[in-house]
């Protein structure tokens, strides 16, 4: 593959607009753990499902890409950036091995490789005391409850909630009862259901379709129509 084509190629990250939504005091690090392997990073509107994500190279994208969700707090948006890169260098890890020869154990999302992966690239953030200390010790008890991935672990996501901007009206999907309604931040209606995990099953008023939310989703508890 000639140079020109092979830019051409190459994953396009708007790294001015990634440093916005990140500690001062974190960016430098997080440039460098991006630069390390060819990754797009999107920023984008609010997802109820989903904080972040991360999908590895495919045919028609050969490389890795991350999205994160836009509304995140600084601190939130680092610690989310950072499960994904775990997950990032687990596939990169993985890959390398199958073209070695070697078997490659498929395991849980959140299993022991990207717990290992994960307190790596958290170690140095700790460390370097680019958090505040009272989440510094939220991270550091996360990363002794080994089952518990980022996005479920509620504790974590409590102390990074304490960063967020505050307003009245809004409180998370688990402060409301079973057959409530309420509407996100994108406008969308539900009514909640049961709880499965760190999620629950909510109904779209308008569509009639299940979701599963975040039981720590910021939203406005509505009155019936």
């Amino acid at each position: 593959m000639n140079a020109r084509l092979q830019s051409l190629l190459l994953p396009e990250t708007d790294y001015e607009v990634v440093r916005q939504h990140l500690p001062h005091a974190a960016w430098r690090y997080v440039h460098d753990l991006l630069r390390e392997c060819p990754v797009e990073v999107r920023v984008v509107p609010h997802r109820a499902t989903k904080l972040g994500d991360h999908r590895p190279p495919s045919r028609n994208e050969p490389w890795h890409r991350i999205t994160m969700n836009e509304d995140l707090n600084e601190y939130a948006f680092l610690v989310t950036l950072l499960h994904e890169v775990a997950h990032l260098r687990v596939s990169t890890k993985r890959k390398e091995g199958a073209k070695r020869g070697e078997g490659v154990k498929r395991e849980q999302p959140h299993g022991r490789g990207w717990q290992r992966e994960f307190a790596a690239v958290i170690d140095p953030v700790i460390e370097g005391s680019m958090v505040p200390r009272d989440l510094a010790v939220a991270l550091t008890a996360s990363l002794q409850r080994p089952r518990a991935a980022t996005c479920s672990d509620r504790k974590l996501l409590l102390a990074l909630s304490r960063f967020d901007s505050g307003n009245d009206q809004f409180l998370y999907v688990e402060q409301l009862e079973v057959g409530e309604w309420f509407q996100m931040q994108n406008g969308r209606r539900f009514v909640l259901g049961n709880r499965l995990r760190s999620r629950y099953q909510c109904i779209e008023v308008e569509s009639g379709v299940e979701f599963r939310i975040h039981s720590l989703a910021r939203v406005v508890r509505l009155d019936p129509d």
